[in-house]
């Protein structure tokens, strides 16, 4: 395919797939719950944090998880008192467990008593239009509280390699107000033209058979060479595409 071809392609893909049908089998659905700001930025930021491994199990413990902090929780970031969590004791999705679970409920209690809101951590280290600095810097203060070692990996830094799928998915549903009801863009200091693709092992393997991708890891560096290729394609909007890439490799098994 040429320029016009492939671009052609894929904007038929992404009006296939970003419609509300995706909801229902992806995690984005967590923070569709909600209708408070600060209850959908966490919902969605620790659904975006288990997204890994079966879809179903994400979407099964993504709402165990809302269940256990009452529906609510903002409320109970803010208000928990240590009995409270308790609840969390038997909480474990692969890796994720019950320690680092605590510790993502107080490291989140520290951002919003420390900071505005959760958007301007990210907002305010854009460089490049490119939210990568944000993610690297947003782990930093992240983990300014006590906490094991073991739970940082649960969040990707990608200024030592990482592709960081899921944060940048996280971003995506928070930024991007696609008009379609997926994507929740509540987050309105933030470009979309700076948003990264979610680059996972489905939306990678369908970008090197586009010639999108020609890097075999699915690392920082490949996922600068997609986003590169895919601001030719949409500058303004280049993450829509990663609901072409994931739904022909997922869904299509392209």
């Amino acid at each position: 395919m040429n320029f016009t071809e492939l671009k052609e392609f894929l904007d038929e893909k992404v009006v296939l797939y970003n419609n509300k049908n995706f909801i229902d089998s992806d995690p984005v659905q967590i923070p569709h719950l909600y209708s408070q700001k600060e209850d959908i930025e966490i919902a969605g930021f620790l659904a975006a944090t288990i997204a890994w491994g079966n879809r179903k199990m994400i979407i099964n413990n993504s709402h165990k998880l809302m269940q256990i902090m009452g529906n609510s929780p903002y409320d109970f970031v803010m208000n928990h008192k240590e009995i409270h969590l308790e609840k969390l004791s038997n909480f474990v999705h692969r890796t994720f467990n019950a320690t680092d679970a605590v510790t993502f409920i107080k490291a989140l209690q520290h951002i919003y008593t420390t900071n505005p809101d959760l958007e301007s951590l990210f907002s305010k280290h854009i460089e490049n239009n490119s939210t990568q600095k944000s993610i690297s810097e947003f782990k930093k203060t992240f983990f300014e509280i006590p906490h094991l070692q073991r739970t940082q990996k649960h969040i990707s830094d990608p200024l030592n390699g990482s592709a960081a799928k899921r944060i940048n998915m996280y971003l995506r549903w928070m930024v991007r107000n696609d008009n379609n009801g997926v994507d929740l863009g509540i987050w309105k200091t933030i470009p979309t033209s700076a948003l990264s693709c979610p680059l996972d092992v489905h939306s990678g393997n369908v970008a090197r058979k586009l010639v999108l991708l020609t890097r075999k890891q699915n690392d920082a560096k490949a996922l600068f060479e997609l986003d590169s290729n895919l601001r030719l394609l949409d500058a303004n909007d280049p993450v829509k595409y990663d609901f072409a890439l994931f739904g022909l490799g997922v869904f299509e098994g392209f």
